[in-house]
Parts: C-alpha cells; structure tokens; sequence
C-alpha cells in the first residue's frame, strides 16, 4: 500500500451555522446555537473535513461529509435540522469526488471510520457504501438509533454499519480507545462531551510523533486553547474533559498537529507519518 501513513486533509462540505455553536462559552443565551431569534450577521460559514489515510495496513476514510442532496435541498436532507445547520457543497467536492481526484472508488476503501453519526459527518456515507467494512463505537450507533429528532437515521439506512467497543487501555480522557489495527499505529479515542460515542483519531508513527483529528471535541483549534465546548453537547462535563485532554495532547513536542473538523484556518493539506 505505502510506505508511509499519509494523510489527506479533504474538505467534503461546508456548513453556515449560528456562532454560538463552535464557541458556546462565549454566549450567555443557551439557545443562541439553534440560530432562534438570531439574525443573519450572527452566521459563520466553517468547513466540513474528512481524512483519507493511506496506511500500510489499509486504506482508511474518516467521515464523510455531506451528500449531494444537500446541493438540491437541504429540506430533503436534513428536515428541521436546517435550522442548526445549513449545508453547502460545491461541485467536485463530494466524499466520492474527492477520492476519484485522488484515484480511488469507494470500494477500494478498506475501512470507514464514522467519528460519530452528526449529519454532517455521515451525510455522505451512501457515497462510499461500497466500501470493505464500515465502523461507528458501539455507544454512539445506540443513541443515534434511539435519537432521531437529533439524528438522522435515513442517512445510513441501508448501508452496512457495524460497530466496535472501545476497550479500557488508558488512552484519552476517559481511558478508553479502539485499537483499528491492532498496533498502537490508528486509534479511535472516546472524546464524549459533544456526543455520547465519539471518537476522535490519533494516527501515531514508529517515531512515536502523532497527528490528532479531533473530531468536534472542538470546533476549531480555538476551542482547547480557550476552553469553549460547542453549543450541543450530550454533557458539558465530558466535553471540558475532553478538550482538556486534546489540549495536552496538542501542545506535546510529538504532536505534528492536531486538526478539529470544522477550522476555518485548515486548509486541505497532505500530513506524513513514518512507518
């Protein structure tokens, strides 16, 4: 396959939400995030990340992005959540048009790892469904399952998701991680706070330096150098947990970088690790 860990850095979407939700520390209205009663000047438009990671062991997607139904109807797609979350998708930037510039087809993916089920990580899954295997923390698939006013279920229905259990090894927060390969090399870390199941991703080198991709632990970098959970949070408690635990992580001499999913200051990038 390679060798060496690459990763892409690919933007599969963008999305216009209220500013109260990547920095909810900043806003003393706890509604402000749902974008009620708020006016248009209060809009950021921020990107949708997905990685692809080229491993010795496999091809790997993180999340993907929106669908292009986002780019007839965001109605169709997302329902009432609309009013959360506006999403865009400019041409050539959907999860599979993304891997075809790359020169793959989604069933050469090895492996998709779905850092959790918010819309806006899993829009696109049926865009890939033909990859090898397709994987979500056993916690997170429960409560998305049980939630569908806050999830959206048509969005993997159809597709084969299986789950994995993180196992109690010491790793992140909360001490609990999935070892993808068995190898300490690619780790799906439970960062709850934002949402009950989710992960975030250490890819580690043999030189022991890392890049995390931390999901929505935070919004943007910002959120661990300042503290600020995001507006929606299945516990505020785990989500400062959380962000503690990535800002350590982010400011160790082995971090190359740590990257959360919606930076406007995160271009596309390719990241390489030593294997």
């Amino acid at each position: 396959m390679t060798a060496q860990i690459k990763i892409h850095v690919l933007h599969t979407g963008l999305v216009k939400v209220d500013r109260a939700l990547p920095f909810h520390g900043l806003y003393r209205n706890p509604l402000a995030f749902t974008g009620l009663f708020r006016s248009e000047r209060n809009q950021v438009t921020l990107p949708v990340s997905s990685y692809l990671i080229e491993h010795p062991q496999g091809l790997v997607l993180i999340d993907t992005g929106w669908n292009k139904m986002v780019r007839k109807s965001n109605w169709r797609e997302l329902g009432p959540q609309v009013q959360i979350n506006t999403g865009y998708l400019p041409a050539g930037w959907a999860v599979d048009e993304r891997l075809a510039a790359l020169g793959y087809r989604p069933e050469d993916l090895d492996l998709v790892l779905l850092s959790h089920l918010h819309c806006d990580h899993v829009s696109g899954l049926k865009h890939v469904k033909n990859a090898k295997k397709i994987l979500v923390s056993q916690p997170e698939w429960r409560v998305a399952n049980r939630l569908p006013m806050v999830y959206l279920p048509h969005e993997w229905r159809g597709v084969n998701v299986q789950t994995y259990d993180y196992a109690k090894n010491g790793v992140g927060p909360f001490g609990e991680s999935y070892d993808v390969f068995g190898d300490g090399s690619l780790l799906q870390v439970h960062t709850p706070g934002h949402a009950t199941g989710m992960s975030a991703t250490l890819v580690r080198g043999r030189d022991g330096r890392y890049v995390l991709l931390a999901a929505d632990t935070g919004y943007s970098n910002d959120s661990w150098e300042k503290m600020l959970t995001p507006g929606i949070c299945t516990s505020r408690k785990d989500a400062i947990t959380s962000l503690g635990w990535v800002r350590e992580m982010a400011h160790h001499p082995n971090c190359i970088q740590a990257l959360a999913n919606h930076d406007p200051q995160t271009d596309q990038q390719i990241l390489t690790l030593p294997v």
